[in-house]
């Protein structure tokens, strides 16, 4: 009996050893990496290296370094700004399309549920370019036609192309959200609509007073995503920097730790430019949390 009970404790971890391995392989072991070499100092003799490579520990001269970096520091703050209207925008845009995907008088609300979704599917890098023709003058028909009205709208521009970058993760990332929310909608019990509408309830006050405050884990979950996207923007404007002028080897704080890496060869800071972005998405990432937690019942 012993045997057995010892058998049954074992298998779960038997089961979970593959994703274990992986996760720690691909997940813990890397981030371990990444901080030790934040706090390493690499010296090369030589114009190329080839007198040798010596490692020493740096301490916190690799942090200094980043926050000394006025390129990367403008990066925080542009991203920031991002998220301060980009998130809100998309949130609101994705509450709006579920809650009107399951309104009792939608059609065809399978067919629209996939559309949206859709974008979802093209990989980063090819909606980028996909958008890029979409804002570049003589290509672009949406340009084509706001000149036709007089309009004249550079989207590539130094004051505009971040929020063009905006368009493209919330029309790449709606979707995905908006299924987030369905999925907790339609776990919310009929018998909470028939006793609404017992009430007298109109579709507008069950969305407001009961489909809102019931999918609230599902929006601060979307929300939560969000701001870690946010600080992770890096396919997007990669792309968009071959046709406008207005994007910099350190356009955002990770677009900064890859040129800092592969431009520059300058691991120890990109490195801890990396743990910095990491630190600052868990400290937005819980501040956002423990705000909404403060306001439950």
């Amino acid at each position: 009996m012993r045997g057995l009970n010892n058998a049954q404790k074992r298998a779960p971890w038997l089961l979970l050893a593959p994703f274990l391995t992986l996760f720690l392989l691909t997940m813990v072991l890397p981030v371990i990496y990444a901080i030790g070499q934040s706090f390493t100092k690499v010296e090369r003799t030589g114009l190329f290296g080839e007198g040798g490579i010596s490692s020493s520990f740096a301490g916190l001269q690799n942090y200094e370094r980043a926050l000394a970096d006025d390129a990367f520091l403008a990066s925080v703050g542009r991203v920031l700004l991002f998220g301060i209207v980009q998130v809100p925008v998309m949130i609101l845009s994705v509450t709006v399309l579920a809650l009107l995907l399951e309104s009792a008088s939608a059609k065809w609300p399978s067919f629209f549920r996939a559309a949206y979704f859709i974008p979802y599917g093209i990989p980063g890098v090819i909606a980028s370019i996909l958008w890029s023709f979409l804002y570049l003058p003589g290509f672009s028909p949406i340009v084509a036609g706001l000149d036709k009205l007089g309009i004249g709208v550079d989207f590539l521009g130094e004051g505009t192309v971040l929020w063009s970058i905006a368009n493209i993760v919330t029309w790449t990332y709606a979707g995905y959200n908006m299924l987030i929310v369905i999925a907790q909608l339609k776990a919310i019990p009929g018998e909470v609509y028939e006793a609404a509408k017992v009430d007298g309830a109109g579709p507008l006050r069950v969305a407001l007073s009961v489909q809102l405050p019931l999918i609230r884990p599902a929006l601060v979950l979307t929300t939560v995503f969000s701001i870690i996207g946010t600080l992770q923007l890096f396919a997007e404007p990669q792309v968009l920097r071959t046709v406008s002028s207005a994007i910099d080897a350190k356009y955002t704080p990770n677009f900064a730790a890859y040129s800092s890496a592969f431009t520059y060869s300058d691991y120890g800071v990109a490195s801890a430019q990396a743990v910095l972005i990491a630190l600052a998405a868990f400290v937005l990432s819980f501040a956002f949390l423990r705000l909404t937690g403060r306001k439950e019942p």
